[in-house]
Parts: structure tokens; C-alpha cells; sequence
């Protein structure tokens, strides 16, 4: 079996609307577990019961996973996770990188990059950061 990677996104109460943005974005299976329909169900509060317990968001390679679930020191977002979508296509990374910018802050746009690709940055409008990267064709 091959090693792999995935990130794990951590949101408070958004969880839900959160990975069906990335869906509508990347396309892909969404799987949604409330703690309502957990074995968690009843140790947790009665207002929680929608929140996300799990998500899984796969298409092909990638796989995105999330939670409602907050640790007890609360929700730290900072710039240390970024999610890198590799691309097929300069359209692929053009449509990406406008429909995940949508909301957010379109940090750097696709441009060429010294290494031989397009290359661009955002942060989406749940403050996760993206890096899109395809490589140019010589």
C-alpha cells in the first residue's frame, strides 16, 4: 500500500456549508456524518446535533476530510496548512482559482512561474489557504 496525505480541515459550525463549496468547486463525493446520527449523539450538547461529526470530500486523488469538531483551546486558524490542487489543464486552473477565490482573497493569480508552471495563491472565504499548480508544457 502506498502512503499518502490528506488534509484534515478543522471549521466551527461551518463545516457543512464549507465542503459543499469545495464540492461545487472541485467536483467530487461528499460524505457528511452529523454527531446526531453518532454513537456520540448523547454525550454531546442537544444544539450540536447537526454539526458535522466527519466529512470526506474525494474525487480521484484527492481526498479532503473536516469537522465541526473543536478542540477545548477553540479554533486557531493560521498560515501553516495550505491544500495544493495539482491541475490538468490552464483552463482547469483558471475555473479553480475563480470559483474558490469567490468570497475570499484572490492572493496571487495564476502567472508563470521561474520553475516552468502556472502557479497561483488564495484564501478561500472560510479562510482556508489554496495553491494551484500546473505545469507549462515545453
Amino acid at each position: 500500500m502506498t502512503t499518502s496525505i490528506a488534509p484534515y480541515l478543522t471549521f466551527n459550525g461551518n463545516c457543512r456549508a464549507a465542503m459543499k463549496f469545495y464540492q461545487q468547486c472541485l467536483g467530487g463525493e461528499l460524505s457528511l456524518q452529523t454527531i446526531g446520527k453518532s454513537p456520540m449523539a448523547d454525550k454531546l450538547p442537544r444544539e450540536m446535533k447537526n454539526s458535522i461529526l466527519h466529512a470526506v470530500l474525494s474525487k480521484g486523488a484527492i481526498s479532503i476530510m473536516a469537522s465541526d469538531m473543536v478542540a477545548d483551546k477553540g479554533l486557531i486558524k493560521g498560515n501553516t496548512v495550505s491544500l495544493l490542487l495539482h491541475c490538468n489543464s490552464e483552463k482547469e486552473i483558471r475555473s479553480l482559482y475563480e470559483k474558490l477565490s469567490k468570497g475570499g482573497e484572490k492572493t496571487h493569480p495564476p502567472e508563470t512561474s521561474f520553475w516552468g508552471a502556472l502557479f497561483g495563491d488564495l484564501t478561500d472565504k472560510y479562510g482556508v489557504q489554496w495553491l494551484l499548480h500546473y505545469p507549462l508544457k515545453k
